[in-house]
């Protein structure tokens, strides 16, 4: 009889199959030469990948700085949405300008704000399209300088309307030579009119005045601030009809920092930890308040034992006589001083002089 730990031995068939299972399980040494060479090499990023890990976008004009090493670089600058009223005085600045230059070149004139950013000046003055006319600009009230930038395009459309030309007509653009004295002059007449507007549109935050300085067509002869310093950049888009061009302004921190309080207010005319109206308000019922008066006779030092033994019928003289003069107390503060006197049945006091508060009575 067989051991019962014993099992049967299947057939050779059976056999050959569990020997195929056992086989197909065990990984070979070719399997794994192949899967060595099959696995994948190093994967490279293309230039879009790059140009995003940087930061850089080549399809737009603006600069990114919002991801990539470049918003690391560019961390440390201030963001102009930290001064509130900025935006308001270059809305302000839009509207003025739209009504200016339609006066100026007598043409449907429309003036749009693209954006404002915060950029540094060395980037800036290394971005600006050449051919270009920069204008120097200096604000006498904040001692320091700003920039303002005229393309190309825009140049030869104000040139072609102010001289006549043919409205459909595209302006042309001739490269490879210095502006001309008509041109430059041309282009001065609208920046000046352009900072008279400047000057309209801070005068409800401060009195500012910006003076032309000089024309530059060279941006490093413009260089009104350190390359590493942080300016706040306008672009303004100019259309006439069929012709146009875009201006951009820059002012540097260091020209906005004497206004910097100003313009950290969220509207016109905010007062920090003041309310203008309360002050008004409370100024006016002040002026309308009623306060008694103290008239003062005379003044003794007596002792508490004859005032005690004061009695009804008792007779209190005074020091004073009809020339003395009377003190007026509001709630023992000295006022006034005058001579007592009668008008009509009624005992009065006639005002002299005003008693100069003391530092003294001030704390009281």
């Amino acid at each position: 009889m067989a051991d019962n730990d014993e099992k049967p031995m299947g057939s050779q068939a059976e056999i050959d199959a569990a020997f195929a299972a056992a086989a197909a399980a065990v990984p070979s040494l070719d399997d794994d030469l192949d899967g060595a060479v099959a696995a994948p090499a190093e994967r490279i990023l293309n230039q879009d990948e790059i140009d995003s890990l940087l930061g850089f976008d080549v399809a737009t004009d603006q600069i990114q700085d919002k991801s990539g090493v470049r918003a690391i670089i560019n961390s440390t600058l201030v963001s102009y949405e930290r001064l509130p009223m900025l935006e308001i005085v270059f809305d302000r600045l839009v509207r003025l300008m739209t009504t200016s230059l339609r006066n100026f070149t007598s043409d449907n004139v429309e003036v749009s704000l693209d954006n404002i950013t915060s950029i540094r000046f060395g980037d800036y003055l290394n971005s600006i399209p050449l051919p270009a006319i920069l204008a120097v600009f200096h604000a006498e009230q904040l001692d320091n300088y700003g920039l303002f930038t005229v393309d190309s395009n825009l140049i030869y459309s104000i040139v072609d309307v102010l001289l006549g030309g043919r409205r459909g007509s595209s302006a042309m653009r001739i490269e490879g030579r210095p502006y001309t004295t008509i041109e430059r002059t041309l282009v001065q007449r609208m920046t000046e009119v352009i900072l008279q507007d400047m000057v309209q549109a801070f005068e409800p935050l401060a009195p500012i005045t910006f003076q032309l300085d000089r024309l530059e067509t060279n941006p490093r002869f413009a260089a009104i601030a350190r390359p590493a310093n942080a300016a706040i950049l306008v672009k303004l888009r100019v259309d006439m009809e069929d012709r146009g061009g875009r201006t951009e302004l820059l002012l540097p921190y260091a020209t906005l920092e004497p206004i910097r309080k100003l313009l950290l207010q969220q509207f016109m005319g905010e007062k920090f930890g003041r309310d203008s109206i309360w002050e008004g308000h409370l100024a006016t019922e002040l002026w309308s308040t009623t306060v008694d008066i103290d008239a003062i006779l005379d003044e003794q030092i007596m002792s508490l034992n004859k005032i005690m033994n004061l009695n009804v019928g008792d007779t209190f003289l005074l020091n004073a006589t009809p020339e003395s003069k009377i003190e007026l107390r509001c709630r023992g503060v000295p006022l006034l001083r005058g001579r007592m006197g009668r008008a009509g049945s009624s005992v009065a006091v006639r005002v002299e002089e005003a008693i100069e508060r003391t530092d003294a009575s001030r704390a009281l």
